[in-house]
């Protein structure tokens, strides 16, 4: 398993991987100095969402990558068979790791997470684990029913982040809806909206039916609650 980017006391985040190269310090100028654009973050939302927080240029570049890789049908750890379970999840995926090539990308989605999660959550993090990227095709029916991250996984998830890749008219259906308190919410399908919530919160994907969507998942883990 890569060794995860992981964050710092202060909410930055230093990068152990990367060959011939010094610690990096990742929140940039650039996110300190968007941080007066930034919606302000109560941390009673059932989500918090942050619009524009990626160029169109940025959301090609992703894209890009991500279609070269090799793609696999997503497996899903239960409690009644440790593996694949096609009835809760019907996607495509792949994983972007850490490299050099990828360093400004999980540089400004660390950046990003460090802002909303110090201005909406508080939360004691520590690591943002590998980048998935997720496909969803209309013609295989692709969806995600109701599941948490936080439970049977190798680190200790805290929060849950998603980055829209695809326009709303690339799609139908494929809805992100989060249910944490007495209602299901929906989240924004605006191209560059990244969507933040805890782990915990029960949450799903509504079956695609028409298109194509592709979004980047991830998650940030860090010590037991307290």
């Amino acid at each position: 398993m890569p060794a995860p980017f992981s964050f710092s006391q202060h909410g930055d985040v230093r990068q152990p991987g990367i060959p011939n190269s010094r610690e990096l310090c990742i929140v940039s100028p650039e996110f300190r100095n968007r941080r007066s654009v930034m919606p302000e973050f109560t941390g009673l939302e059932p989500f918090t969402t942050w619009d524009g927080a990626f160029t169109a240029k940025e959301l090609d570049a992703i894209v890009a990558y991500g279609d070269a890789l090799r793609q696999a049908d997503a497996a899903v750890m239960s409690s009644a068979d440790d593996g694949q379970n096609s009835s809760l999840r019907i996607t495509r995926i792949s994983w972007i790791e850490q490299s050099q090539e990828t360093l400004w990308l999980y540089q400004k989605l660390v950046g990003a997470t460090s802002s909303i999660n110090q201005q909406a959550y508080c939360y004691d993090l520590l690591a943002l684990e590998s980048l998935q990227y997720t496909v969803y095709l209309a013609g295989e029916g692709s969806r995600y029913d109701w599941h948490v991250d936080h439970g049977r996984t190798p680190r200790r998830r805290k929060l849950s982040l998603v980055l829209q890749l695809s326009a709303p008219t690339d799609y139908e259906g494929c809805e992100l809806q989060i249910y944490a308190s007495n209602q299901i919410d929906t989240a924004p399908k605006t191209r560059g909206t990244l969507i933040a919530f805890p782990s915990y919160a029960l949450h799903r994907v509504t079956p695609i039916t028409a298109g194509i969507r592709k979004s980047l998942v991830m998650w940030c883990s860090g010590p037991r609650f307290r």
